[in-house]
């Protein structure tokens, strides 16, 4: 006789926001955020510039206070026991804060000593780092003869030296050349597989679909949408998405395009009409013909597939880069 399978238990929650909210006088930056974290997963915060992603980020490291609601990282409520906190969390900010002045093995060993090893444990910790995220014969370099990629994988080393519960990603990879970036990518799928939680902030749409468990998009402070990059894409995505730049009675086309078969929905936009198709054979020269038809001169037609990119417009209207 089989014996059933047992259900799979979810991982435990490694941070927790209730109402979360954060203001700089009449902006509301973070409104009312809840959310969960599981222990173990790359957990992404996507959106475009302003929309919220940082000031999160800040909020549950304590680098930002906040206006009103709560905050746990690991059981520990992030805004009453900030030292303890402290001790729990990795954090990779934006902005390079290495120490210019120590070099590549400095920087470890003497963050490990301020997070309490002793001298042999700081020198053991900064070896297995320096081999890990493989800068071992970068050693002895000073930080600023650093590259840009370089640099960000020595502060993703610095920031799990002391082997935190939580790692705090803030847009890592901005400003990195393609190969930078990837080499970055593969650092985080190997933390990922040794089961570090990470929270990981991000503009861009393909680091938060190639990297992550879960995604959670933001807009104006508040959370649109939470779920897997591939639910995602199913639930709110379009398997093709057309951008008409034309000039031109737009409403109009927008509303003769949405009678189309093989049309989901047809809305104006600042470059002209957006399309939405349950279908994509035909459909680019049906459009045109129905815009020649109307008088509406087309001078562009954009084709792109089902993405995050194409998720956040559904749901915002708007460009994720905007």
């Amino acid at each position: 006789m089989t014996e059933p399978t047992a259900l799979t238990e979810p991982a435990p929650l490694a941070i927790r926001t209730s109402k979360l909210t954060k203001h700089y006088g009449d902006l509301v930056a973070v409104d009312h955020l809840d959310l969960d974290v599981r222990r173990g997963e790359i957990f992404g915060l996507l959106g475009p510039n302003g929309a919220g992603k940082s000031t999160t980020a800040g909020l549950l490291t304590y680098r930002v206070i906040p206006t009103s609601g709560t905050a746990e990282v690991e059981g520990i409520d992030a805004f009453k026991s900030p030292a303890l906190l402290k001790q729990l969390i990795g954090v990779v900010p934006q902005s390079n804060t290495l120490d210019r002045s120590l070099s590549v093995y400095d920087n470890l060993y003497h963050h490990g000593r301020f997070f309490g090893l002793s001298a042999k444990q700081a020198r053991a910790a900064t070896d297995e780092q320096l081999a890990r995220f493989r800068l071992t014969e970068r050693a002895k370099a000073p930080v600023f003869a650093l590259s840009g990629g370089l640099a960000q994988r020595l502060m993703v080393a610095r920031a799990v030296l002391h082997s935190p519960a939580v790692l705090f990603l803030d847009e890592p990879t901005s400003g990195l050349d393609p190969q930078s970036r990837l080499a970055l990518w593969d650092v985080l799928r190997e933390l990922h597989a040794a089961g570090q939680t990470i929270l990981l902030t991000t503009h861009y749409m393909e680091e938060a679909d190639a990297l992550c468990d879960r995604v959670a998009i933001m807009d104006h402070g508040r959370l649109l949408a939470l779920d897997t990059p591939a639910a995602l894409k199913a639930t709110y995505g379009t398997g093709t998405l057309i951008t008409v730049s034309a000039t031109g009675d737009l409403a109009a086309l927008a509303i003769e395009l949405g009678y189309l078969d093989g049309v989901d929905e047809a809305t104006t936009v600042a470059e002209g009409v957006r399309v939405k198709l349950s279908r994509r054979d035909g459909m680019v020269a049906a459009i045109v013909s129905t815009a020649e038809r109307m008088g509406v001169d087309v001078r562009d037609v954009a084709i792109a597939q089902s993405t995050l990119e194409t998720v956040f417009i559904h749901l915002t209207g708007r460009d994720l880069r905007e």
